[in-house]
């Protein structure tokens, strides 16, 4: 029994900043002050605060380390567990995260105060490595409820009553996917859990496998059993090795104690589980291509019908959740369908997590009800815009989603209301634009992505979004038409109808909401030949202003293009804009503002 437990986050964020390394100086340290019988270090899943990290969280004293560096470890460990004294100058001290009282603990941490952690409810506060700690917070009861209290149909019935839709994007009723695939015919049925996550900037369902993967275990058994599988895959990107690695370890582990494998809980119901490893082809994540590659073939997608609840993995059925979803499963067989459904709104239950990102200054994970606002999101817990900058857009839904302005920061988010904004949820990527983005490259990246990956099996998707590309492309380089942005928005509309599948379909849709919302920076970049948001390279100029010239020459010596010239001390400089690269080193290098860019 330890007095003290430290908590160290072992995320893939805090693992590139040496948490690893953070995790075995506590250990070295605690021998060395004779307390390791009485201080336990736990690796734990992404606490949810990225931008922070590394964070070391302390039990029971809810203390909350940030930014923790390797170096700290010893002053934790001789100060704060040794004598009692807290090291202050390392605790979380931003007044847009903390309480109005300043008592700094992990209770007054306004970051969580609007959130409600259901999928993210053990990330931070388990060893995912550990199977025992999972069922010491209930973990595998909601498991042992199902195979022992209910029939499959019951199972089935409460998910259908609970709301839950799914959070890959689509937001199919999960119940309802449950149903298809258990009515119909056969013993040889499948489960598969969607872990391709390749949206842009998200990492949601790569925090939960890291920080919970017996969750998602017990999930895909709950929903095997439903729908009378004994088989599941859980297709995950090779490009995520912790998530893996806990995993592979998860599931050992589950096979050892008799929660996968034969006869679990003496109930007559088998379940075995394997992963499948991908190599991070975005369209891969549409259901169809996901099962071609499970099946060792390229992934492409197929036409529906038949649907995958019909013939899916191997031609039989075959029912596909995402991370997200699965997460909710065992909470809502052991709350009830009446506690999940009382959260989020009318047609959105429950809750959803969103990787916020971009210009913001609270990055990180974030699990809020359905219904939540996008201003409470972006102000209230991501913080707002850094540096005092002015909010622009955000981006939500990744490539296959669209921008949402001011206009609609008060929009309450679900899926209905996200669509009818020009937006959609997506799998929760949560992108946030400030003064400084130019919409039109921000469009010019999405799709730059979208030709990278498509698979190339139709048409449109294959050869259109390559010419979106390029007419984008010509418009950031001050050689568009306005003929040619009427030709990209009709093209976006013959993709959009003509696509094989729903990632070829909702391909322009970066291009559609920018041009709904933004259309004058479009019209700047090609009736002005400038860029507004001084981003779109050949579109800009520099000058030097002589009056605010100090005649230093930091400018000139900064220059990588020999373009700048003018007598120290005696001449104000200037730039040569025929050599000028407009690569920006003279603005940084200038402390006087002289340097103008337009």
């Amino acid at each position: 029994m330890y007095r003290t437990n430290v908590l160290c986050c072992a995320g893939t964020g805090c693992t590139a900043s040496d948490s690893a390394l953070i995790y075995d100086n506590f250990n070295e340290a605690l021998k060395k002050y004779g307390l390791e019988n009485e201080v336990k270090v736990i690796k734990t899943g992404c606490f949810g605060l990225c931008q922070k990290g590394p964070i070391v969280a302390v039990y029971p004293d809810k203390v909350f380390y940030n930014h923790v560096k390797p170096s700290d470890v010893e002053r934790i460990v001789s100060e704060h567990l040794y004598k009692g004294r807290v090291v202050t100058e390392l605790e979380l001290t931003d007044e847009d995260l903390i309480t109005k009282e300043k008592i700094y603990d992990i209770d007054k941490i306004k970051f969580y105060e609007k959130q409600q952690r259901i999928a993210l409810r053990n990330c931070g506060k388990i060893n995912p490595e550990d199977i025992e700690e999972y069922i010491a917070v209930d973990g595998y009861q909601a498991l042992g409820k199902a195979l022992t209290e209910m029939t499959p149909q019951d199972v089935i019935d409460v998910m259908k009553a609970s709301g839950l839709r799914g959070r890959g994007g689509a937001g199919f009723p999960t119940g309802v996917k449950w149903q298809f695939e258990k009515d119909q015919p056969g013993d040889e049925k499948y489960v598969i859990c969607n872990a391709d996550e390749g949206d842009p900037g998200a990492f949601m369902d790569r925090s939960i496998l890291e920080g919970d993967p017996n969750a998602i275990i017990e999930g895909m058994a709950i929903m095997a059993y439903a729908v009378g599988a004994h088989h599941g895959y859980i297709y995950i990107r090779a490009e995520y090795p912790i998530a893996v690695q806990r995993l592979r370890i998860a599931i050992n582990q589950a096979k050892s104690l008799g929660l996968l494998g034969k006869n679990i809980f003496g109930s007559g119901f088998d379940f075995d589980l394997e992963l499948r490893l991908g190599a991070g082809a975005f369209v891969c994540g549409e259901e169809t291509a996901l099962i071609s590659s499970i099946e060792g073939k390229r992934g492409m997608p197929n036409p529906k019908p038949p649907f995958p609840a019909v013939s899916g993995v191997w031609g039989k059925p075959t029912s596909i959740n995402n991370v997200e979803t699965i997460a909710n499963v065992a909470q809502i067989i052991l709350k009830g369908a009446e506690w999940y459904a009382g959260i989020g709104t009318e047609k959105s239950k429950g809750t959803k997590v969103f990787a916020l990102g971009g210009k913001i200054k609270n990055t990180g994970l974030v699990e809020v009800p359905m219904g939540t606002t996008l201003r409470e999101i972006i102000y209230e817990i991501g913080g707002g815009c850094p540096n005092n900058k002015e909010f622009k857009a955000v981006q939500t839904g990744g490539p296959s989603g669209g921008c949402l302005t001011e206009k609609e920061l008060d929009t309450p988010i679900d899926y209905d209301n996200l669509i009818a904004a020009g937006s959609m949820m997506g799998s929760g990527g949560m992108i946030v634009l400030d003064e400084d983005n130019c919409m039109v490259d921000v469009a010019r990246f999405y799709m730059e992505f979208i030709v990278d990956e498509s698979c190339g099996k139709c048409t449109p998707c294959r050869v259109g979004t390559k010419r979106l590309l390029e007419m984008l492309t010509k418009i950031t380089e001050g050689e568009g038409t306005l003929e040619l942005l009427d030709e990209m928005e009709q093209l976006c509309y013959e993709i959009r109808d003509t696509a094989l599948c729903g990632l070829g379909q909702t391909a322009p849709n970066p291009i559609l909401s920018t041009l709904s919302h933004f259309r004058d920076e479009y019209i700047a970049h090609i009736v002005d030949k400038r860029c507004p948001a001084g981003v779109c390279k050949s579109l800009l100029t520099y000058s030097i202003d002589p009056d605010k010239c100090k005649k230093c020459s930091m400018c000139a010596r900064g220059c990588p293009a020999d373009a700048i010239s003018g007598v120290p001390g005696k001449e104000a400089y200037k730039i040569d804009t025929s050599k000028c690269i407009k690569c920006g080193a003279c603005m940084s290098a200038c402390r006087f503002g002289a340097v103008v860019r337009k």
